[in-house]
């Protein structure tokens, strides 16, 4: 059973859906999730031209940036659903749902982000570069230096 567990995840539709769900909730709270966005993305335009994934249609934004109201596209892929920004075909050709369901949640799944990111950067062929990782060892912020009454700076 631990053999398991250390085993690289093979890139099937329902792995791939579980590790952008990873990728996905880690990329909300993460202080850079440029990379971790990138890789949901990536890997949902993969899938959806395997035909492994389906369009469903477009909902209201729950947080719309610089408008009142702004659509995203529903993907649904395997038993988890997914949103990403629409292209104007996707306006033309997607029915409009309305606004979000919000009874409806993703099932819960228990997969590290680590083992996430190497799935999908493996199904997508995509490398997370050091650079793309914030510099944790250099301070961003300097103390400022205080001299005494009377001495020039």
């Amino acid at each position: 059973m631990d053999d398991q567990r250390n085993q690289p995840l093979k890139p099937t539709t329902d792995n791939v859906a579980k590790a952008i769900y990873i990728v996905n909730r880690h990329a909300k709270t993460a202080p850079d999730p440029k990379f971790l966005y990138m890789l949901k993305k990536r890997a949902l335009q993969k899938l959806l031209t395997e035909g492994k994934a389906k369009k469903e249609g477009l909902h209201f934004s729950n947080n719309p940036k610089n408008s009142k109201q702004q659509s995203d596209v529903l993907i649904s892929a395997g038993e988890y659903y997914f949103h990403m920004p629409p292209t104007k075909d996707d306006f033309e050709n997607l029915p409009h749902l309305g606004s979000l369901n919000q009874s409806y949640r993703n099932p819960k799944i228990h997969l590290s982000l680590a083992k996430a990111k190497a799935l999908l950067q493996q199904y997508v062929g995509v490398k997370e570069t050091v650079s793309n990782r914030p510099n944790k060892s250099a301070p961003t912020y300097k103390k400022p230096v205080f001299k005494r009454l009377g001495e020039s700076y």
